[in-house]
């Protein structure tokens, strides 16, 4: 974080701040290429050229794509592979999720994150959307509960001293989203599956849950599903609870959508562990890159991302239309028809 302090540049698809209905194309430089241009660079290597400036990876890390990369494709330099892997790819999906970020506001839709687990460290408790609304960028870990919080800080502080690295959750919310969006008809079509599925996506991300699934499968049916009320006056239902997440039968039911995404500990470590070297097939020790102790604060603003260009193709997907103010004359249409339902 302290060298790739990542901007993008919008080359095209955008003229007076307004897009103009095809691709926008945008690119963001990595200020860590100069030190590898020899190491990845297009023409084909000198022959004599020593193996630390090629900057070749023999020594598969468990638990990152070195092997089953290297397999796959039958390279004894798993470099292309761990270069494709990384998470800065996400920093792609973080720009193209700013722009359904703007796409969605119109809507009344936003989308939120906010660390509940790090280290073992979890808040428990469901947090309102104010708290999360009322979080600082300069909060080190985006987490509503500064006690916790340094206790999260103390745990990672720990795992760096040790050369070791920790997982983490984060929670992406949207609020605004009404219901009707995804559907129940087809499995690919269900905007729960695309949501998870979205996160998972996400590099380090090993589970994804929807409202308070995980806590379903240890409580009965009377004591999770939400109930279902009607207010006369604006002629609308709601919950008074949330524990679906927003979500039920793969459709928005008009509640906030609540995600978690659950990150696995970095798979980089400063004491690495063992592993066999892909020539020599001897025992060895995994390969040694720059790595973080955990990448929870970042994924979280990732998650917001990839939340974003789900529910952003949800809404062109219900509503239609060749320019926003089409999309948004339908959307206001089907409101007002649920107001009179």
């Amino acid at each position: 974080m302290r060298i790739e302090r990542d901007k993008a540049e919008i080359l095209g698809g955008v003229r007076f701040g307004r897009t103009m209905g095809g691709p926008v194309a945008m690119t963001i430089a990595n200020l860590d290429w100069e030190n590898w241009r020899e190491a990845m660079a297009v023409e084909p290597a000198p022959k004599k050229a020593a193996v630390s400036r090629l900057r070749k990876v023999t020594h598969p890390r468990p638990g990152h794509a070195d092997l089953a990369g290297a397999l796959k494709y039958l390279t004894y330099d798993a470099r292309e592979v761990l270069e494709r892997a990384s998470a800065r790819e996400t920093a792609a999906r973080v720009a193209a999720g700013a722009l359904c970020k703007g796409f969605l506001e119109p809507f009344g839709i936003e989308v939120l994150s906010h660390v509940i687990a790090a280290g073992g460290v979890w808040l428990r408790s469901e947090v309102a959307w104010r708290r999360i609304a009322a979080l600082p960028d300069s909060s080190p870990l985006r987490c509503v509960d500064e006690r916790l919080q340094r206790r999260m800080i103390a745990t990672i502080d720990t795992a760096r001293r040790r050369g070791d690295s920790v997982g983490g959750c984060f929670e992406v919310v949207a609020r605004g989203v009404p219901p009707g969006l995804g559907s129940m008809s087809q499995q690919d079509r269900r905007l729960d599956g695309r949501l998870a599925g979205a996160l998972v996506t996400v590099p380090a991300v090993k589970a994804a849950e929807i409202g308070e699934g995980v806590r379903g499968v240890s409580i009965r049916g009377s004591d999770f599903h939400d109930e279902i009320f009607y207010d006369r006056r604006t002629r609308r239902f709601f919950r008074r609870t949330n524990r679906a997440g927003g979500l039920e039968g793969g459709i928005s039911n008009g509640a906030e959508i609540r995600v978690r995404g659950y990150l696995k500990p970095l798979s980089t470590l400063s004491r690495p562990l063992r592993t066999v070297d892909l020539l020599t097939k001897r025992p060895a020790r995994a390969q040694v890159e720059r790595t973080d102790v955990t990448p929870i604060l970042a994924a979280g603003i990732v998650g917001e991302a990839v939340v974003a260009l789900v529910l952003a193709d949800a809404v062109v997907e219900k509503f239609g239309g060749d320019s926003l103010r089409e999309t948004l004359r339908n959307h206001h249409s089907y409101l007002a028809a649920l107001r009179r339902y």
